[in-house]
């Protein structure tokens, strides 16, 4: 039943189950808590996350603030760059995988601060969702 919920539009907020890609040395630290979770920002819906991330909310204010840190570009490596890395790992060469931590990053840095949940007096989560 955990999966009844479906990213369906913009805003839906989700756990992500997935591996992630945290340094090994970092996720053998005892404080380590790994806790992603996502924020579809659309313009449509996202099957190719469903079955795979647990929904859980959506975005009820704000949902602008979502778009416009979705829209800051990216780092997007030009084909070279991906087969070279794919022939550097080929070999172990550990800076593959590190290389690729920088792709898709935002190139602008990205600060969120003043957020929180929202109290709300009715809340309903139906699995199409509002």
């Amino acid at each position: 039943k955990a999966f009844l919920l479906k990213h369906s539009r913009p805003g839906v907020v989700s756990l992500c189950l997935s591996e992630n890609d945290d340094d090994d040395e970092v996720k053998l630290d005892s404080e380590y808590r790994n806790v992603e979770f996502l924020i579809t920002t659309g313009p449509g819906p996202c099957p190719q996350l469903d079955n795979n991330n647990i929904v859980f909310g959506t975005v009820l204010e704000g949902l602008d603030v979502v778009t416009a840190i979705a829209s800051i570009p990216t780092y997007k490596p030009s084909e070279r760059i991906r087969q070279l890395n794919d022939l550097a790992e080929f070999f172990g060469d550990e800076r593959a995988q590190k290389g690729r931590t920088l792709w898709n990053r935002p190139l602008k840095t990205v600060y969120i601060s003043d957020c929180g949940e929202l109290q709300v007096t009715k809340p309903s989560m139906s699995p199409t969702l509002p």
